[in-house]
């Protein structure tokens, strides 16, 4: 069985936790942050989990390697 080609794009913006789920970073952070607050731009330090299920499943099917330890 040959191996499946991981989306390379998609492996740098995902990334997964220890207990398997799915985290991104958010939007909105690479331009336009004078007028935003310092709260806001704090937050956009943080990653978020995908929560909807179809881009759950879109995303491990990109990243077949994604959910596999080792």
């Amino acid at each position: 069985m040959p191996k499946i080609k991981t989306h390379k794009t998609t492996a740098k913006r995902f990334k997964r936790t220890a207990s398997g789920r799915i985290q991104r970073a958010k939007i909105g952070k690479s331009h336009l942050r004078r007028r935003k607050s310092g709260r806001v731009k704090r937050s956009f330090d943080k990653t978020i989990e995908v929560s909807d299920s179809g881009n759950r499943k879109r995303i491990r099917r990109l990243l077949p390697y994604l959910g596999k330890k080792g």
